[in-house]
């Protein structure tokens, strides 16, 4: 069972036979290789792509996840999908240009994603990290990854390794437009559950514990996010608002020994 799409632009590097021995033999450079997965960032045409092949998990490893209550990640389908859906909603995100799958055994199941690459990017954690944001942008950027979250979840979507680390601007423009990255763990379904929009927004929060944020800027979020008043989502969305704040504290408190002061602040006023 294969399951290919090509995009024009690479027709002539993938001739539609033996897919996986042709990606293999693709020549760039190696940016991760692991058991079961490899990711390789080639040229073409004076286009950078990059290759992320799957090999197959093996049966214990999906028993290992099932066992825990999780749905195992089998390969690139999942970020195929995702990315599909996330170009439908508009949000911006990486541009897939061919993906390919074979095989029925879900546990040797081969496939491979190839997405052009975000040049002139950085992420958001690293801008972060070396305070090359204004408060100024902070604040246009805020709003943003709120839509961003609050579009996913109302459409089924969640990251489930939703932080800045994961969000890229492209650091020649003067607009700021994030796009969403790394999404072969994204779950899709009609409907978002609580706990995974509780995951993904206190995975957000925890990640950005660090970096100057504010009760302000805490309280801009939410209400970008719920899309009503502050004293409303407060009101009708409390017990969210509570689960992903402990969500957030619980993920900082497992590699630091004490919380950011503007936290503490933050659970004074509450």
């Amino acid at each position: 069972s294969v399951v290919q799409y090509i995009d024009q632009e690479l027709r002539d590097l993938f001739d539609g036979g033996a897919l996986f021995e042709q990606v293999s033999g693709i020549e760039g450079e190696v940016f991760r290789s692991l058991e079961n997965r490899r990711t390789v960032c080639f040229e073409r045409a004076g286009e950078r792509y990059f290759a992320k092949t799957h090999f197959g998990i093996g049966w214990r490893e999906i028993v290992k996840n099932l066992s825990q209550f999780r749905l195992p990640v089998l390969g690139a389908e999942n970020e195929f999908r995702a990315l599909n859906a996330l170009s439908r909603l508009g949000i911006d995100s990486l541009q897939p240009v061919a993906y390919f799958s074979e095989g029925l055994n879900p546990a040797r199941r081969r496939s491979c994603i190839v997405t052009r690459s975000l040049e002139n990017t950085a992420s958001l954690e690293d801008l972060f990290e070396s305070r090359s944001l204004s408060t100024a942008q902070k604040r246009i950027l805020i709003p943003k990854l709120a839509e961003i979250a609050r579009r996913m979840h109302a459409n089924g979507i969640n990251h489930r390794d939703f932080y800045l680390c994961h969000f890229l601007l492209d650091v020649t423009q003067s607009e700021l437009s994030p796009f969403l990255i790394d999404l072969h763990r994204a779950q899709i379904r009609k409907r978002t559950p609580l706990r995974w929009r509780v995951k993904d927004v206190g995975g957000l929060f925890f990640s950005s514990f660090d970096y100057g944020i504010t009760c302000r800027d805490v309280y801009r979020f939410m209400t970008h996010y719920s899309g009503k008043p502050l004293r409303e989502t407060l009101d009708t969305d409390g017990e969210f608002w509570k689960a992903v704040y402990g969500r957030a504290r619980q993920l900082y408190k497992q590699d630091h020994s004490d919380i950011p002061a503007w936290v503490k602040q933050m659970e004074a006023r509450s």
